[in-house]
């Protein structure tokens, strides 16, 4: 953990309730709407976290609502708890991809094994890379410059990885 005291998906989701306050639901779907296509977020995460930020005083809780859902707003020390942490050093990247990892033991794998794993991650990646297209350009033309330019970090994700498989070793 960092000076902020903070993990980064602790940070996100103080950074995501500066749009107003949201119960946990509503949270894991901005976190999906804003954040997904570069940085992942689990519903038990976000569940984990927000009793934590509550009992060190960053968010606080409202009222009850529907099905007992409870919306949480950001705090003044949640304010300053995130402005830290945004001037922190990030650190570096973690890497983890699954297809790579198998790739590296693509000598135990059979060929056709190998062309079910690539022919699968071209899917995925072809899909996401039209989705996370369309999440650019609304980003954009809703002037959400910041936002963009980090879903511009998914697409050359995306494009980067279908460069990659295309190259890949069949067996």
């Amino acid at each position: 953990m960092a000076e902020s005291g903070v993990n980064p998906t602790a940070a996100a989701l103080l950074g995501l309730l500066h749009e107003g306050p949201m119960t946990g639901g509503q949270l894991m779907a901005a976190a999906e709407r804003r954040l997904a296509p570069y940085w992942s977020m689990t519903r038990s995460q976000v569940y984990r976290e927000l009793p934590v930020l509550a009992e060190r005083g960053f968010v606080r809780l409202g009222k009850p609502g529907p099905r007992m859902s409870q919306p949480y707003a950001l705090t003044a020390s949640g304010k300053r708890t995130f402005s830290r942490w945004l001037a922190e050093n990030p650190g570096r990247d973690t890497i983890r991809n699954p297809i790579a990892l198998r790739m590296a033991f693509g000598n135990l794998h059979s060929a056709s094994q190998l062309k079910s794993l690539y022919a699968s991650a071209n899917e995925y990646h072809t899909e996401a890379l039209a989705q996370v297209r369309e999440q650019v350009k609304n980003a954009k033309r809703d002037g959400e410059t910041y936002d963009a330019s980090a879903l511009e970090f998914a697409v050359a994700y995306h494009r980067a990885a279908l460069s990659w498989l295309k190259s890949a070793p069949v067996g």
